[in-house]
């Protein structure tokens, strides 16, 4: 059961990681690692909140580009016409995929389609963050310690 510092670590969590998927700067990623950190049983609620919060930002991104008028051109234009929908996998690439977001609204990608696509790769990303960090914590902090 979670307490109420808990909780509020987790909507902190959301909020950073919808910020980082729009065009703002920032780093979910080290929040992400402080709420596990803190509160090592709740690492899937955590992965959770934080791809919910992600996958959000860039729908909110997708739907920024859907505003921009037809005849801008981008690489990520570019790109997204080259690869398609399963360049959207990489909309969790710092810079890069708040540009695939938007370029996806752009170009008029399928909301839900987009939307899957962006949960999966951002999925991906946080779990790989949270393994990772469970690896370090457990395996190499305590002999740095010594």
């Amino acid at each position: 059961m979670f307490d109420f510092s808990a909780e509020a670590g987790l909507v902190g969590l959301f909020a950073a990681s919808f910020v980082a998927a729009t065009v703002l700067p920032g780093g979910s990623e080290f929040v992400l690692i402080a709420v596990i950190h803190r509160y090592p049983d709740a690492v899937w609620q955590a992965v959770g909140v934080a791809t919910a919060g992600n996958t959000l930002g860039g729908m909110t991104s997708y739907a920024a580009g859907r505003l921009i008028p037809n005849r801008v051109q981008h690489k990520a234009i570019i790109y997204l016409h080259r690869y398609g929908y399963w360049a959207l996998l990489f909309s969790w690439v710092p810079l890069v995929g708040d540009a695939l977001a938007v370029a996806a609204g752009w170009l008029r990608f399928n909301p839900w389609i987009a939307l899957v696509l962006f949960a999966i790769g951002k999925l991906a990303r946080y779990a790989l963050v949270a393994g990772g960090w469970n690896w370090f914590a457990s395996a190499l902090l305590p002999r740095l310690a010594q």
